[in-house]
């Protein structure tokens, strides 16, 4: 399997199992995130950190599940961005669209960080 996906209670882990985020496993991707969407679950992180190359159609898989995660006021977490994929990120300005985090811990903390603001932010 491509990506494996984890329940983690307030959150949904999917990991990338492949070396190429490309046109070849990206559709697999955003239907697996359009599932998880309409299965009600808000919060996901995406851990990429076994993909050494993204193209864009990968880029697009990641840009569907950040606007399917705030369609329902939650939230995405992109972490283990590898350099060269990093690098085509920023190339597109994408870190200023996409939550990223280098570690799991990090995307952990930030995804709970966001949380607590919009409980915050919901009381009178």
């Amino acid at each position: 399997m491509n990506f494996t996906i984890e329940d983690k209670g307030r959150y949904t882990l999917v990991t990338s199992n492949v070396d190429k985020l490309d046109t070849t496993c990206a559709p697999e991707l955003k239907s697996e995130l359009v599932y998880l969407n309409k299965t009600g679950v808000r919060n996901v992180i995406i851990d990429v950190s076994r993909t050494r190359y993204c193209d864009s159609s990968g880029l697009s898989a990641l840009l569907v599940a950040n606007r399917l995660c705030k369609s329902v006021n939650g939230s995405l977490v992109v972490c283990g961005l590898q350099e060269p994929v990093q690098k085509l990120v920023q190339i597109s300005q994408l870190e200023s669209v996409l939550s990223i985090t280098p570690s799991m811990n990090e995307a952990v903390d930030l995804l709970y960080m966001e949380e607590i603001e919009k409980d915050i932010n919901k009381e009178p």
